[in-house]
Parts: C-alpha cells; sequence; structure tokens
C-alpha cells in the first residue's frame, strides 16, 4: 500500500487503505479543523520529535465498551477508600505535559511533542480534548487525556507518579463517560495494561462504522467544558 502525501486540502485518504501495522498518511499540520477530522475518520496523529506528521488507523483496533469496564478488586477497594481526588479538565496541559515528562524519565521515547502539546491545548480550550487529574494533597499524581467527538472518547496518554493513580483517573473516567452515555472509547493500539480493564481489539472496519455512526451524534456530556460538572 503506498503511504500518502498529504498538502494543505483537507483530506484524508479513506482508512481502509493504510498499511498493514497502521500508517496511512504523512504531512499535513495539527489545526484543530485535521484533528478532528482525523478523529471522526479513525485516525490518529503518531510521530517522533523531528520527524514528519504521521497518521495511522490500525487494525485490529483496541476498544472500551463502558459497559463492560473490570476493575480489579485492589483498585475497588483504593477508590472506596478515597486516596485520591479525581476531577476533569482542571489541569489539562498538566497532565498532557506530564504524560511526556513521564515517559521521558523512564528513557523511552514520546509522540507527545511540544507541537502536539500546543495542538491539543487548543482542541481543549476550544472543549474537544479533556483530561481526568487524580491528584494525592493537592499535588497531580496521575492523569488521562483524551478527545470526545459524540457519544465516542478517544483516549490518547496517561501518566502515574503514584502507584495505581493513572488507574483511577481512567477508571473514574470511563465511569463518569457512561453515566453521560459515551458507548465507545477508543485505545488505539492493543496493551495488556488495558485488556486488564476490559479493553479488546475489533477489526478495523467494525470499529469506523461504529466511529461513523456515533463521533456525529450531539455530545452527550452536560457542558461544553467538563470542569463545569460536578466532581466526584
Amino acid at each position: 500500500m503506498p503511504i500518502y502525501l498529504l498538502s494543505e486540502e483537507l483530506i484524508f485518504p479513506p482508512p481502509e487503505l493504510a498499511e498493514p501495522e497502521g500508517l496511512l498518511a504523512v504531512g499535513g499540520d495539527l489545526s484543530i479543523e485535521r484533528l478532528l477530522l482525523a478523529y471522526k475518520m479513525g485516525i490518529f496523529p503518531w510521530y517522533n520529535e523531528g520527524e514528519p506528521i504521521l497518521w495511522w488507523s490500525p487494525d485490529p483496533r483496541m476498544v472500551l465498551f463502558p459497559p463492560e469496564l473490570h476493575i480489579p478488586k485492589r483498585l475497588k477497594r483504593i477508590l472506596r477508600q478515597g486516596r485520591f481526588k479525581i476531577t476533569f479538565d482542571k489541569a489539562f496541559e498538566q497532565v498532557i505535559k506530564e504524560c511526556a515528562m513521564v515517559r521521558q524519565e523512564k528513557g523511552e521515547g514520546t509522540w507527545i511533542t511540544q507541537d502536539m502539546v500546543k495542538a491539543y491545548t487548543k482542541l481543549h480550550l476550544a472543549g474537544f480534548a479533556h483530561s481526568a487529574e487524580a491528584w494525592c494533597q493537592d499535588k497531580l499524581v496521575g492523569g488521562v487525556y483524551g478527545v470526545a467527538l459524540g457519544q465516542v472518547f478517544f483516549g490518547e496518554s496517561m501518566f502515574s507518579r503514584v502507584s495505581n493513580s493513572s488507574k483511577a483517573a481512567f477508571v473514574t473516567l470511563v465511569q463518569q463517560l457512561s453515566k453521560w452515555g459515551f458507548r465507545l472509547i477508543d485505545c488505539q493500539v492493543s496493551t495488556s495494561h488495558l485488556s486488564r480493564f476490559g479493553a479488546q481489539e475489533i477489526p478495523r472496519k467494525d470499529f469506523l462504522k461504529m466511529v461513523k455512526g456515533l463521533a456525529n451524534r450531539p455530545s452527550t456530556a452536560p457542558s461544553l467544558y467538563w470542569s463545569n460538572t460536578p466532581k466526584f
């Protein structure tokens, strides 16, 4: 399969044309309009610093259906104890920067470049990108962020400074999304970590069909900015 070179025109090739590992296109930009179009088509950017922007649509796709969320017993106990205070959209930019920083501190590469931080912060200010934060003694110790469109939440990354903090933020987020009527959570690629919470792989064609129907529906969240909603 050829890899498509994007121009300034706001368009993507059909995601079904991606290479076997999921790479679809190169180039373009990280404007709000292009990012929203990409997510609605089941495409996301993923590249390293110094590289051109790479766009992906892997097959199969890792997803989590909110009713199938599995919470390990130990984590249930931690949540009941209230070990972490969980908030939404209180520190979005800090969460995305921490996601990059933690990976770098571990000697791992990160696709969360400075340009990605700027782009997703703009998405957040426009009401499309959101975060869930875990706090301990008023200190941010874990979190997760992603993009919400219609009844789909597209997860991007999470970080943890304290054991189980990102898990607590993730589970609380999924529970809240379920209450708001979200039908699908995109986890992008398979990991054993996410499978423990009930995530599963599905064929890309099924994922694209679901996203086409769900991402274009009116948002079921109660407000444009989740920070206006009650925390728990």
